[in-house]
């Protein structure tokens, strides 16, 4: 799944459960690059954008862009964002997650996500190739099947 857009950068926080992240299988390609919190190579992210809330909406026009997802639970994911303020935010439009979520502590945010399932909007929506974003994650089949009508 080689393209020509740069590689995408997801910083895991080091109290992220190996056992729970949705991005393990995508350490063995090349267009993913993985930093563990609080790395910065302020150099190698020029010209990324960042995925979070409350930025314009991802699309074709930041297909050029390299694109930086932080990868924790929402609160985790929080205390990381100041580290990269300097990058413009991109959000997304509200998909459905097919990710079982239990909390004791709190509710996640409404339209949460898990972090392939948000790479793999955004990849769609920036136009990018999606082919093989997905395998390897559990919930694949019913994340796409939930999401369907957003997909044509």
């Amino acid at each position: 799944m080689p393209g020509s857009h740069p590689p995408t950068v997801i910083v895991v926080h080091p109290k992220e459960r190996k056992s729970k992240c949705t991005v393990q299988p995508l350490r063995t390609s090349e267009d993913f690059v993985f930093w563990k919190f609080p790395r910065k190579e302020a150099d190698r992210i020029q010209g990324y954008v960042r995925l979070g809330l409350d930025g314009p909406l991802i699309s074709p026009a930041d297909a050029d862009s390299g694109l930086l997802v932080l990868d924790g639970t929402w609160r985790l994911a929080e205390k990381m964002e100041p580290d990269y303020r300097e990058l413009p935010v991109r959000s997304l439009p509200d998909w459905k997650t097919a990710y079982p979520r239990v909390s004791k502590q709190f509710a996640d945010p409404s339209a949460g996500l898990a972090t392939i399932e948000a790479i793999y909007i955004a990849y769609h929506l920036m136009g990018l190739d999606t082919t093989g974003l997905l395998e390897g994650y559990y919930w694949a089949d019913q994340f796409l099947e939930l999401n369907r009508d957003q997909l044509t």
